[in-house]
């Protein structure tokens, strides 16, 4: 099978690699027929993510057909439809049983990081019955896409993390994707104001579409004094971090209220600082978090209500054999106003 293997940092190739294979009872091999490239495969690349082994094939999110089940496997059949999560559970050790799936302790986000990813034309699913979802009828497959990874990462890292209530005012700093993927989820909680800050003009335009009630360009360094203007001085009750670089943590800092909370999305691949010398008396929360997919199902009902409609995030298709194009595409992302781009067969 062809597939999209990293090669070193900066480095990616199309390869003709094995097809996987059933190596647990609890396995499913699954034949991808839509994918997509996430902002964390791009860190990879960029060398932030050191479990990424060289040669290994990427990505972790995707829909597609099972192929082969282990013998283990109850709750599917060859032939069902499936959507991939980026988080594989046992279901069984501690951690799962806490619900924190990302912290399971033979899985978690290991597609496409310990273990070969859905950028290819098929992969091996551990644990089958517990790390996949069955499409149902009649469901638009490019929206089911986003339910594998980012729209429950802007709901749980950001929107359920960061407290979002409704009234509440909430800034969120990365208009890519996964911020908009919050943008989106953090309408469920009817905040009063939503306030999205990024580089991008068309990406700003975007997010009004979505539901932003106001933008800010931070291109000239002012964004704090923007958003303290907006906000009556006050700051905001929850600042999503949905970049991974320390200017947009330091933003978050500079613009959270009394009592408020930084809620991080962002994959940081180097340091970033806390000024607790100015936040040790404000009554902050600061939360980390690795999706866990714990929201997957309910999102999913979502979707299929039309409650929210992740397709809008989609800009770009390209065939499997254009990855590399894609790549190119969501890699110059502001050039080519990408946001969410689908390969499939």
């Amino acid at each position: 099978m062809r597939a999209l293997v990293y090669k070193g940092p900066g480095q990616k190739a199309v390869e003709d690699r094995p097809m996987p294979k059933i190596a647990a009872p609890t396995d499913a091999v699954v034949k991808i027929v839509k994918t997509t490239i996430c902002g964390t495969d791009l860190h990879i690349l960029k060398g932030d993510v050191p479990t990424v082994t060289l040669g290994r094939i990427l990505g972790h999110e995707g829909v597609g057909v099972i192929q082969e089940l282990g013998g283990a496997v109850a709750t599917f059949h060859p032939g069902d439809r499936v959507i991939v999560s980026c988080i594989s559970s046992c279901g069984k050790c501690e951690y799962c049983r806490k619900g924190m799936y990302s912290h399971c302790t033979t899985g978690g986000w290991i597609l496409g990081n310990t273990i070969d990813g859905t950028q290819a034309e098929y992969v091996r699913i551990p644990y089958a019955d517990t790390s996949l979802y069955r499409v149902p009828a009649g469901a638009d497959e490019d929206s089911l896409v986003m339910l594998s990874d980012i729209l429950p990462t802007g709901f749980e890292c950001g929107v359920l993390n960061g407290k979002v209530q409704p009234g509440s005012t909430i800034a969120i700093v990365g208009a890519g994707p996964v911020g908009l993927a919050a943008l989106l989820t953090a309408q469920f909680y009817s905040p009063a104001a939503s306030i999205m800050i990024d580089l991008d003009d068309n990406r700003l335009e975007v997010s009004t579409r979505l539901g932003a009630t106001a933008t800010i360009n931070s291109k000239d360094g002012k964004a704090a004094e923007k958003v303290m203007g907006i906000t009556g001085g006050r700051g905001v009750d929850t600042a999503i971090e949905a970049v991974g670089v320390p200017a947009s943590f330091l933003l978050c800092q500079d613009i959270v209220a009394p009592g408020g909370v930084i809620a991080n999305i962002g994959v940081h691949g180097t340091k970033a600082d806390l000024h607790l010398e100015r936040l040790w008396d404000r009554n902050i929360a600061i939360t980390t978090r690795l999706v866990d997919t714990v929201s997957t199902p309910m999102l999913l009902k979502t979707v299929q209500s039309r409650k929210v409609d992740p397709k809008r995030l989609i800009t770009h298709r390209f065939k499997r054999d254009m990855i590399l194009d894609a790549y190119e595409t969501f890699g110059h992302a502001a050039k080519n106003n990408a946001l969410k781009v689908i390969i499939e067969d």
